[in-house]
């Protein structure tokens, strides 16, 4: 099915804010009411791919023509994400019905991969390494799983951390599997020879990462969303330094990226609207707080598209958006 969808670009809400502290943000209405479109990913034509959690669906948005397609999963699906594959299919998180599910883009056709647990009942972030394995977090059945495209074989690691809840995933420079603990103050790393997970204890016994991300000095990033705060990990030492959000304990922090210069990006989704804030290690501050056009409600994941320097996020309001990264020094960074 496509239907054409008029972007929706509110530059009246970037000309409150001081020219400095803002990117430029465009967004486009989904045109499928209350499906809570989220997780965008995009594929090397550069269209955006992503879920309709409540409303069952995979679907793409042509940015440049404003056409949306909309791919039916079946009732009660619930897919909570989806990824490009490396061979262009598209695979996404049965959130709601114990699988990862593949969709040929070009046929419509869908094969589906179940769980070999029950407990592994709510599949839910997924991302692909370099070899074309994925690997995915397991929420509310306390697991992290790697799957093999090539056989359809899943492997399930049990967390040793009762009730951990593991969340978001990213891959590091080595390619290795990060994931946090949104149930416990801790932090996951999988060994993908051994096939075991190594905890990382948070300092402070209240935190609750929920979404990471990677720099290429190696330094894992997450957003602690009970206490509002941004924090690092360094791996080789354990040491953890942790910066407040602008918004304070009210800010609930949620999706998050990095982008080519090394630079966190995550959105505060404690405020109404919400705000897309931009954080710079190198110097060690915020340089960008930008509101959400359509409002956000809450977005819950987004994703840096290198080859056009710009963030996706689908929100609750149901809009897909791109903000436009703001130039930066290009050259390795570090954070002192």
């Amino acid at each position: 099915m496509l239907t054409l969808a008029t972007p929706l670009l509110l530059s009246a809400v970037f000309q409150a804010a001081p020219a400095a502290d803002t990117t430029q943000i465009r967004e486009w209405q989904v045109p499928w009411e209350s499906t809570r479109p989220r997780d965008p990913s995009v594929d090397t034509e550069g269209n955006v791919w992503f879920v309709g959690q409540t409303g069952h669906y995979v679907g793409r948005l042509n940015p440049t023509s404003g056409v949306f397609t909309r791919f039916d999963l079946e009732s009660g699906a619930g897919p909570h994400n989806v990824i490009v594959g490396q061979d262009g299919q598209l695979w996404y998180s049965g959130n709601r019905s114990m699988h990862i599910g593949r969709l040929n883009p070009k046929t419509g056709a869908i094969q589906k991969f179940p769980m070999p647990d029950p407990g592994a009942r709510d599949p839910h972030t997924l991302v692909q390494d370099a070899s074309g394995t994925i690997w995915f977090t397991v929420q509310g059945g306390n697991y992290v799983g790697r799957f093999l495209p090539s056989t359809g074989d899943v492997h399930l690691i049990q967390l040793a951390t009762p009730r951990a809840r593991p969340y978001g995933i990213v891959l590091d420079p080595q390619g290795r599997p990060w994931f946090t603990e949104f149930g416990s103050n801790k932090l996951g790393l999988i060994d993908t020879e051994a096939l075991t997970v190594r905890e990382f204890t948070l300092p402070a016994p209240r935190a609750r990462p929920r979404r990471i991300a990677a720099t290429a000095d190696g330094k894992i990033w997450y957003v602690d969303y009970t206490r509002g705060y941004l924090g690092k990990l360094d791996p080789s030492t354990g040491e953890v330094q942790e910066w407040p959000a602008p918004s304070g304990a009210r800010s609930l922090p949620y999706a998050m990226t990095s982008d080519d210069v090394g630079r966190l990006w995550f959105v505060e989704t404690g405020v109404k609207p919400n705000r897309l804030v931009g954080f710079d290690p190198a110097r060690q501050r915020f340089f960008s707080q930008t509101t959400i056009p359509g409002g956000g409600g809450t977005v819950r994941h987004m994703v840096f598209h290198a080859p056009s320097r710009t963030i996706w996020y689908g929100s609750d309001t149901g809009q897909i958006g791109q903000a436009m990264v703001p130039p930066g020094d290009r050259k390795a960074r570090s954070t002192p």
